[in-house]
């Protein structure tokens, strides 16, 4: 069986190194393998590293940055394997993850795709699975009772983040792979809804672990555009999948539990409430703000120079 390691980055250099040799250290000797890197048009000498690192690593390097869903579904439709584990360069993985999740996918023949359990550099769990987005599962999270009552932590799931996912391509292809209008945040979570529609399920298995180093900008304006994106994202899931109605509902919890985390961290030493307070308006308006995709339009215009010229090299 071929399985294909399909790895996403962006700017990501040194932990899409570590990402690369844990494949090399993990993958079960007795399954067939190819890697697939997708650099999405890096600065910082990601492709470079790849082609110096040599092996038998394909690099798809872009000229112009383009969404998660897109460059997933882009990895997806040049996978020759039966099975394609999604990768984040800052997902790691662990000592039999790769053989755990083949092993889930074939056992369960209706299992379209199988997430790794996320591990914080630590060792720790971290939420990895949740029940699909909804007025329920907003009101649970207004209530905070979402970690009882949204989180999930093994078994058939709602959906699963897709840092280490893997993906049975048959099921891909059948829904039409990831929607490239999610430019990041709720790609994943469209998909699996897409997914449970066509009669598949995706699992949560907790033998496979992954470490997420979980690579974030650090200076404020790009985590401003991260709250800006997350909140679109979850929106357009609403709009995509529920009623306007619901979707305005969802909108108002979410942005009410915000405000209740704002006025808590006001009567708590050293808590910053703006973040939460930002979290609050753009859960309310989500297409206000400039997120990560104005990022990387602004990315590519620069990048393109005067004669706004782009493309893309194999």
């Amino acid at each position: 069986m071929l399985i294909s390691y399909c790895v996403v980055n962006t700017n990501g250099r040194d932990l899409l190194m570590r990402s690369l040799d844990a494949i090399e250290r993990t993958h079960p000797p007795e399954l067939d393998r190819e890697v697939l890197v997708l650099d999405n048009a890096s600065d910082d000498g990601s492709a470079e590293a790849v082609r110096e690192r040599g092996g038998d690593v394909r690099l798809i390097a872009l000229d112009r940055r383009t969404g998660k869903g897109e460059n997933d579904s882009t990895l997806l439709t040049e996978a020759r394997g039966r099975h394609c584990l999604l990768l984040n360069e800052d997902a790691e993985l662990q000592d039999g993850a790769t053989a755990a999740l083949v092993d889930a996918l074939e056992r369960d023949p209706r299992a379209g795709a199988a997430a790794s359990q996320l591990l914080d550099p630590d060792g720790r769990p971290q939420p990895t699975a949740w029940r699909l987005p909804g007025v329920p599962a907003a009101l649970a999270g207004a209530l905070f009772l979402h970690r009882w009552l949204t989180v999930q932590r093994g078994g058939v799931v709602g959906w699963a983040q897709s840092s280490a996912m893997l993906v049975r391509r048959e099921a891909a292809e059948q829904v039409g792979y990831l929607d490239p209008d999610f430019f990041v945040y709720s790609d994943e979570t469209d998909f699996c809804k897409r997914l449970g529609d066509a009669g598949w399920h995706t699992l949560l298995v907790p033998a496979a672990r992954a470490v997420h180093h979980e690579q974030l900008a650090s200076d404020r304006e790009a985590g401003e555009r991260r709250i800006v994106e997350f909140h679109r994202g979850r929106d357009r899931y609403m709009r995509k999948h529920h009623s306007s109605a619901a979707a305005a509902a969802v909108r108002v919890l979410t942005a009410w539990s915000y405000l209740a985390r704002a006025a808590a961290a006001l009567l708590l030493p050293g808590r910053d409430p703006s973040r939460f307070l930002l979290h609050a308006r753009q859960a309310l308006r989500p297409w206000r703000g400039e997120g990560i995709r104005e990022a990387a339009e602004n990315y590519n215009r620069v990048r393109a120079g005067p004669l706004g010229t782009d493309k893309a090299a194999s």
